[in-house]
């Protein structure tokens, strides 16, 4: 957690300059054109050019571990869900079978894997803009941004809140897991069954659920005391107005969302499979 009580990593990039507006223009684009295609081509294009700018940003990528590890974990555990139970289904994007590895009561062919590799690679082409919106902005001054492009305030400060609080959630997951380890109950494979893990685990996330929900109700009482929401209007003191490189990078932003129209409309649409 930065020394700003939040994700945010002080620098000097030019995403740590860009209004938080645009980064949101960027991110809703980004999240658009990923949801789009179901090309691993396009995937992997966007995959690139999102790690050129994880790097520029200058974010260590320690500080962006935690998220990278759990978003890589999902991705696991879905696409190992869906070989488990639907082994075939590539078969009914392709119109092809090509068995590859038998697993008792069914056979993975290559076009679900296939398909699973792509589907990873779009939840995954999500992730580096995600961190870049976390990571280089200041959670006022992105709550600023969304209330000056008409957000209402009281959500925009309610985004303000969540981006605060993410970092002490993560780091009382943390310190609740090592009190557990402690007492014999961890979580890795040396600590017994999977059954037997994921009960140690529910133990550590019930009482940090109840430590958040506890933390929503005292700052809605601390907000509650100081007149929050009276007023229709309010000031930000983090608030600031978008440069012309702003308006810039929102017009090359909309650009690209056109050009992924145009390439939707030609048939890049559909599921791209190499080998048929």
């Amino acid at each position: 957690m930065s020394r700003t009580g939040s994700l945010y990593v002080p620098g000097h990039s030019w995403f740590h300059r860009m209004d938080g507006a645009v980064k949101l223009v960027l991110f809703v684009v980004w999240t658009v054109l990923a949801f789009m295609f179901m090309d691993l081509r396009v995937f992997v294009v966007m995959l690139a050019a999102g790690a050129v700018m994880l790097i520029y940003s200058g974010v260590p990528f320690r500080k962006m571990a935690f998220l990278f590890g759990l978003i890589v974990l999902f991705s696991i555990i879905n696409g190992l869900f869906i070989l488990l139970i639907t082994p075939t289904f590539g078969t009914r994007l392709t119109g092809t079978d090509t068995p590859v590895i038998p697993i008792g009561y069914a056979v993975i062919n290559q076009e679900t894997l296939f398909y699973v590799l792509t589907l990873s690679a779009k939840y995954l082409t999500l992730l580096p803009m995600t961190l870049l919106c976390l990571f280089t902005t200041m959670p006022s001054a992105f709550a600023a941004s969304l209330n000056r492009v008409g957000v209402p305030y009281k959500v925009a400060y309610a985004v303000s809140i969540a981006l605060r609080y993410i970092p002490d959630l993560i780091a009382e997951f943390r310190s609740t897991l090592h009190s557990m380890e402690a007492r014999g109950m961890g979580i890795s494979k040396e600590d017994g069954s999977i059954a037997k893990r994921l009960s140690n685990l529910s133990a550590v996330v019930v009482p940090v659920l109840q430590s958040a929900l506890h933390r929503i109700d005292s700052v809605t009482n601390a907000m509650e005391l100081r007149g929050f929401g009276a007023g229709k209007k309010r000031t930000w003191y983090s608030g600031g107005d978008m440069t012309a490189a702003d308006w810039v990078v929102i017009g090359l932003a909309l650009s690209v969302l056109g050009f992924g129209i145009w390439l939707r409309s030609r048939g890049l649409n559909a599921f791209w499979y190499p080998f048929e």
